[in-house]
């Protein structure tokens, strides 16, 4: 039904083209570089008509403008950050819908990384493109939110189904991996996981997308809200016990 495009963007991010066959429609999930979305697209034969942007930072919005210039697209960007972000065409918030010709996707609040971070899911398709709001193993800074609002922005992600492919934006799975067991250091499955990110690092190969379930069971900021995580990191609950994490992964 649908095709996804990966590539990689500046230091560590990921590109994504977003194609629709039937109606020969293709969006860029964010705009990191658009030199390189251009080609891509040139490469693949694929015709940009959208540009769907998750959070306002440069490395997610700098190329809209040059993008558009060069194909005419709609730049469909978060109604809360409209005002620092470029030609945008339409604003939109959890809640709302989009779509690429027949396919349809799920706007969802997932603020905290910055306040009016969105993300995408295409619930037909079984995938999310979720920006810098969660990543493989860890989650976003907390540059802009508070911990109530990106902890309920996690519970977004993690109520949809456990077989979601989560496309995040950048490669720091590895990073990620050696927090995580180190908040997290009797999670087996969270060994294993981190075993094989370090063999697909070491072989050049990307970690990036993962699949929500595995992620429910080894990533320790979706795990807040477990009894064990509570305990090892205090609070009381799965609000102060992310708070602790994030600040802990922060000063790792």
């Amino acid at each position: 039904m649908i095709e996804v495009h990966q590539f990689p963007c500046l230091s560590d991010n990921y590109g994504y083209l977003l194609h629709e066959p039937v109606s020969g429609e293709t969006a860029c999930i964010d705009t990191p570089d658009a030199d390189a979305y251009l080609r891509e697209a040139e490469r693949k034969g694929w015709r940009i008509t959208q540009i769907w942007n998750t959070h306002w930072h440069p490395d997610h919005a700098g190329g809209n403008e040059a993008i558009k210039a060069a194909t005419g697209c709609t730049i469909v960007a978060p109604a809360a950050e409209a005002s620092r972000i470029a030609a945008i065409d339409r604003n939109v918030s959890g809640g709302d819908s989009v779509s690429l010709g027949r396919l349809a996707a799920d706007v969802i609040d997932v603020g905290g990384h910055t306040k009016g971070h969105i993300a995408y899911h295409l619930p037909d398709a079984g995938v999310a493109f979720v920006g810098d709001s969660v990543f493989a193993l860890g989650c976003g800074r907390m540059f802009e939110g508070t911990a109530e609002q990106f902890w309920a922005s996690l519970e977004r992600i993690k109520a949809l189904p456990a077989e979601t492919l989560l496309y995040c934006a950048h490669e720091y799975t590895a990073a990620n991996a050696r927090f995580a067991l180190h908040a997290d250091p009797d999670n087996r499955a969270l060994a294993q996981y981190a075993d094989e990110v370090n063999e697909r690092r070491s072989e050049g190969l990307p970690t990036v997308p993962t699949r929500l379930g595995l992620e429910l069971a080894t990533n320790p900021f979706l795990r807040a809200d477990d009894p064990d995580m509570q305990s090892r990191w205090g609070g009381g609950g799965p609000v102060a016990t992310f708070a602790a994490l994030r600040a802990a992964k922060d000063n790792f």
